[in-house]
């Protein structure tokens, strides 16, 4: 069963869903998801954790603060605020995309909270990122039209990196990327600001590395992340690809699983 939870932070409200009992895995979701990415994972998870996957301070249900210049940083020290407010002394963390850059900060910042970290395609980022990257994100840069024609848009950007014919997939992202608003593409400027490469080093707790191999845009960075973090671990998922915890529930929490009960 999973239950649904509002928790006040001093940052805002946070959305989380919960399922199962046992050690705690906090899950982090990429940009512009929700809790939703892993809305078929949490109940597998369940079965041998606590699991607790909440919205990213200004998506999907948590509060939505008046435009900041939002960061991972800040991202982190939320998701901190929430498993204190749940009474999570220590705990295990899983991301994937944005979410795996959060995990990675958490980490690198409180390494007497984090008893070990699972990264799904997780980004590279390092000063050429950040030069590239420089100027506002393309990715679901979508302005709203009143004929509604945005939502098509966001549906064509998406969909070469969905399974063919999936409509249900796509349909839960467009829900979420509307729900974002602006936050839909500056959150993938909020990664692109992210000094990874000097924190990477200071992840001391057992990594494992997911890589979907059809995911282009984190799949060729998988190892070099890897190779970053002291005895990480790699494990490739043959036809991944970017909506991975959804897209594979099963193959999703049985790797998260088999890492965390190790």
């Amino acid at each position: 069963m999973i239950k649904r939870h509002f928790i006040d932070l001093p940052a805002g409200t946070i959305h989380c869903a919960i399922a199962g009992s046992g050690q705690p895995l906090l899950l982090l979701h990429q940009t512009p998801r929700s809790w939703d990415e892993y809305r078929d994972v949490l109940p597998l998870l369940g079965r041998h954790f606590k699991a607790i996957a909440m919205d990213t301070l200004g998506y999907g249900d948590s509060s939505k603060p008046l435009p900041v210049r939002d960061s991972i940083e800040l991202w982190a020290e939320v998701a901190l605020a929430l498993a204190d407010a749940l009474g999570l002394a220590q705990f295990g963390v899983v991301g994937h995309h944005t979410g795996a850059a959060i995990a990675i900060e958490l980490a690198a910042a409180f390494p007497q909270r984090i008893t070990a970290a699972v990264l799904s395609a997780p980004p590279w980022v390092d000063a050429e990122r950040r030069a590239r990257h420089a100027r506002p994100s393309r990715i679901d840069n979508v302005p709203r039209q009143s004929d509604g024609s945005h939502l098509t848009e966001l549906w064509r950007i998406r969909q070469p990196w969905y399974p063919a014919g999936d409509i249900d997939l796509l349909e839960r992202f467009v829900v979420d990327a509307v729900k974002a608003g602006p936050r839909a593409a500056e959150g993938h400027a909020v990664v692109a600001r992210y000094v990874m490469e000097a924190r990477l080093p200071l992840v001391r707790c057992p990594v494992l590395v997911i890589a979907p191999t059809a995911d282009p845009h984190a799949f060729p960075h998988a190892r070099r992340v890897a190779d970053a973090i002291a005895g990480a671990r790699v494990a490739e998922v043959e036809g991944g690809m970017v909506p991975l915890p959804d897209q594979m529930p099963e193959r999703f929490a049985e790797l998260v699983t088999g890492f965390m009960r190790t």
